[in-house]
């Protein structure tokens, strides 16, 4: 995570670089019956997911220390089947010390994070390749917004979980459930493509505990996500808040990974 000092005096915030209404009667996930416990409901979001094949994705990276908030936000789509996807990420003005800043490409795969206009020191032509299990959050933050796989998957290791009740999100009717992921409980339970992330993420957090708010449609699919990370950075602790909306569900998702040649070697500035 690379965290940027920012305005007058602000302290540090995190430049991830790169950096309702309540419905009555409405239906809820498949199999989440009256009584049926509601942390196994949400550890089962992932396998949705995988069902429904592909969605769109939005993102948002939220924090805000020494007065100043910072908000990223990204969009794209991404295939649970091929755990693949492409993010669109903005930054702020002024968030990596520029009044403006091109929009970075991400592309997401297990174990990996290709970014195109990455900035000061990579040709505009180069990808940047980052081995996110040697991240100490996993890539959870550090790329400006969670793999929307990873932000599921992180729910295997929900636990107090609640009910909230029964809410619509742009139209659709979607159960809210509370509750807090355990990072080493996540690690163990994951599909194997993000167990080494999550492994990283579990030992390089201020806490071990992630506390999330779920919002799953009739089918069992995550529609929202939003966790509450915390770590420290310079000994002072640093809160992040990741939200991942899901939406159109069987959409294509093109994804191709640069060869070798147009991956940038070289010292990344910042």
């Amino acid at each position: 995570m690379v965290v940027q000092r920012h305005g007058r005096g602000s302290g540090a915030v995190v430049a991830a670089v790169v950096v309702g209404a309540v419905l009555t009667g409405c239906s809820g996930p498949a199999g989440a019956a009256p009584g049926t416990d509601p942390g196994e409901v949400v550890r089962r979001a992932p396998e949705a997911l995988k069902r429904a094949g592909s969605a769109k994705a939005r993102t948002s990276l939220e924090t805000a220390t020494g007065g100043t908030r910072v908000t990223i936000r990204g969009e794209g789509g991404y295939d649970f089947r091929r755990w693949l996807g492409r993010l669109k990420v903005v930054l702020p003005k002024g968030a990596t010390g520029t009044d403006e800043h091109r929009p970075i490409t991400e592309l997401l795969t297990p174990g990996a994070l290709y970014m195109k206009n990455r900035g000061a020191g990579v040709p505009a032509d180069k990808w940047v390749r980052v081995d996110t299990t040697a991240l100490t959050d996993g890539n959870l933050v550090t790329g400006g917004a969670t793999d929307p796989a990873a932000a599921a998957e992180l729910l295997r290791g929900a636990r107090e979980v609640t009910y909230v009740g029964a809410e619509e999100l742009a139209g659709v009717p979607v159960w809210h459930y509370r509750g807090v992921t355990d990072l080493g409980r996540a690690a163990g339970a994951a599909s194997p493509q993000l167990r080494g992330a999550f492994a990283a993420a579990a030992k390089g957090f201020a806490r071990d505990t992630v506390p999330f708010d779920a919002y799953l449609d009739g089918d069992g699919r995550l529609r929202k996500v939003r966790h509450r990370f915390d770590f420290v950075n310079e000994g002072r602790a640093v809160a992040v808040a990741s939200t991942t909306l899901l939406y159109e569900f069987g959409a294509p998702v093109e994804v191709t990974l640069p060869p070798g040649r147009d991956i940038f070697a070289g010292k990344i500035q910042g």
